[in-house]
């Protein structure tokens, strides 16, 4: 089992993603494409060896005993999305997944753009989940502790108005520590592996783990990290015309028994060639995922919504209380992650 670094919790933010979104707005969005495009292409040759496979990340969890039914792997789909034209997308995307049988989790961003109550109201109908992304995806949730104490009441507002329970900050940029602020089951901000990000430093798992009380009144909560790279990464950063990353990415997964965790915005494809773009992908290429995990894997997956993966993990691998302070704990992901609270 792995020997979990005990110092993650307390690892904070580089500066590097506080001057991306310094310097984002300050530069033409087909540039800032172009530009992260060469880096892109650059860091995929620095990281063949851990991108988008880094064979570490399938150590198996201290105590694991499997997924519910004996299933081979888990799969979670969600949607992050950010902008009014993305929301516009959201009930095709959402049809398109009741076409195979599937159920996602959409992730909204509270003040950027006007959220459709209805919109919301006809997922959770449909047996879809929400959550929360951010609050205004402006790079500054994580500015200071003050900042992110103040926003993060307005966060907890969002998530009790919409029965959420799933948060996910924006271009994963995060501190799980000060994460544990929000009244959340589970968080989604981290990856196993993803040197594209802003904050690049994955989890090195693709399974979820527990996350400790912050010592300020949280109780814990569950992290779910992506595990299949991002479409926007994917598609437009490194312009691959096929889903034959998804699909490798997705079968190792599966041969390691992990959970396969994909993020899909609505935001960045398209349904019709004449919406075709620089920043953008076919719908299709989504669709084609969907029939190759329905047609490969069919009943050999736990397909569940975010929120029933941390509560599985939470019962099992979960605990209020650190095994720190004294109280015995069962044996487990928690147990390796836990900081220490008298440190």
């Amino acid at each position: 089992m792995r020997d979990w670094d005990r110092t993650w919790r307390r690892r904070p933010p580089t500066i590097l993603p506080q001057i991306y979104w310094r310097v984002k707005p300050l530069i033409a969005r087909r540039l800032q494409i172009r530009i992260r495009q060469q880096w892109a292409g650059m860091l995929r040759r620095w990281n063949g060896h851990k991108w988008p496979i880094d064979e570490s990340a399938a150590e198996l969890p201290s105590g694991w005993s499997g997924w519910p039914g004996g299933k081979r792997f888990a799969l979670v789909l969600t949607h992050d999305v950010e902008t009014a034209v993305g929301q516009q997308r959201c009930p095709r995307l959402a049809e398109m997944e009741q076409q195979f049988g599937f159920r996602s989790c959409w992730l909204f961003v509270p003040e950027r753009y006007a959220v459709s109550a209805g919109l919301r109201q006809y997922l959770a109908a449909n047996g879809f989940e929400i959550g929360v992304h951010g609050l205004r995806h402006d790079g500054k949730l994580f500015a200071s502790r003050r900042e992110f104490e103040r926003r993060s009441a307005r966060v907890n507002m969002y998530l009790r108005n919409w029965q959420a329970v799933g948060f996910r900050s924006p271009c994963a940029y995060r501190n799980l520590d000060w994460i544990g602020d929000l009244q959340i089951e589970y968080d989604s901000s981290t990856f196993d592996t993803d040197p594209y990000e802003p904050q690049p430093d994955g989890m090195g798992t693709i399974f979820p783990f527990w996350v400790p009380h912050n010592g300020n009144g949280s109780t814990g909560y569950v992290e779910l990290p992506y595990t299949i790279p991002q479409d926007w990464t994917v598609f437009v950063l490194l312009r691959e015309r096929g889903i034959q990353l998804w699909k490798r990415k997705l079968d190792w997964i599966v041969e390691k028994g992990g959970m396969a965790l994909m993020i899909v915005h609505p935001d960045y494809l398209y349904f019709d060639e004449t919406q075709s773009r620089y920043d953008n992908y076919p719908a299709a290429y989504y669709r084609e995922f969907l029939e190759y995990i329905k047609q490969r894997y069919e009943g050999q997956y736990w397909h569940a919504l975010p929120r029933e993966v941390a509560r599985f993990w939470a019962q099992r691998y979960g605990s209020p209380v650190c095994p720190a302070s004294g109280v015995p704990e069962r044996q487990s992901v928690a147990e390796k992650l836990c900081v220490d609270q008298r440190a």
